[in-house]
């Protein structure tokens, strides 16, 4: 077997200390890349031997049609150009790094949770709205606002979490954080529901924001931003993102809230 490994590589050897025993030339190159030699060594091999390539219009297409890449073909020109070795090729630019020793941020909106040094996506839940109790009008624009119940199905969210929970929100284009709301899920008859306002009332009915679970962010980059839970206690919750259109202008409407569970 070893025998057969080095009999197998001995021609491709030779090849190497033919080529660098004189100046390289076209064939020679095309001879090497024949012998199964790899575009970084074909590289590594013009830059360092004499070269004596053609590399006018025909013969750069004979080159082509050999196929020799565009890399060496550049090699060839720069070394026949200046007798000197090829510049290295230009990294791609790196992505730009997250601040901290933590994960890489996102770039999709949506709400992700930390899972083994990494952003997992926290799916959303669909939620059935209604408006409850006395609706309140605010000011003289006749804008109707007032308390809405969210109902989700199911006993519990699926996404199961142990604290510290840290959460990331990529919000969509003009949207605050603060327009988020962080609310306990609350179980009832196989669902889960809770009580919240909707956004900007100035007088707050008693009790519409009993599930409400205040909350700081940090921000990390535009539109993005941290949320640390460090003990709020064992539960179903959920970042509720804001309505498009107000929430009680009509007697129901549906939405998503992301919803997870946190687990002692």
């Amino acid at each position: 077997m070893r025998t057969s490994f080095f009999t197998s590589i001995l021609p491709l050897f030779l090849a190497v200390i033919a080529f660098g025993q004189a100046a390289l030339t076209n064939d020679a190159v095309t001879k090497m890349l024949k012998a199964g030699l790899g575009e970084d060594i074909i590289i590594s091999t013009i830059n360092s031997q004499p070269g004596n390539f053609a590399t006018g219009p025909d013969d750069l297409i004979a080159l082509k049609g050999a196929g020799v890449s565009d890399k060496i073909i550049a090699a060839m020109m720069a070394k026949k150009s200046s007798g000197k070795a090829a510049p290295p090729p230009v990294a791609a630019p790196a992505a730009p790094a997250s601040s901290g020793t933590g994960p890489g941020l996102v770039n999709e909106v949506g709400v992700y949770y930390l899972k083994a040094d990494t952003w997992a996506d926290l799916p959303p839940e669909v939620v059935n709205f209604k408006t409850g109790g006395v609706l309140k009008t605010i000011g003289t624009a006749g804008i109707v606002k007032g308390d809405v119940n969210g109902r989700v199905n199911g006993d519990h969210s699926r996404t199961q979490l142990k604290t510290p929970v840290t959460l990331l929100v990529y919000t969509p284009e003009g949207v605050a954080i603060e327009e988020y709301q962080l609310l306990r899920l609350r179980e009832s008859k196989d669902a889960r529901e809770f009580r919240t306002v909707t956004g900007g009332v100035m007088h707050v009915s008693g009790g519409a924001t009993r599930d409400l679970v205040p909350f700081e962010s940090k921000k990390m980059a535009p539109r993005t931003h941290q949320i640390v839970l460090p003990n709020i206690g064992s539960g179903d919750f959920g970042l509720l993102p804001p309505a498009s259109s107000d929430a009680t202008s009509s007697s129901g409407r549906i939405g998503k809230i992301y919803s997870f569970r946190i687990i002692e």
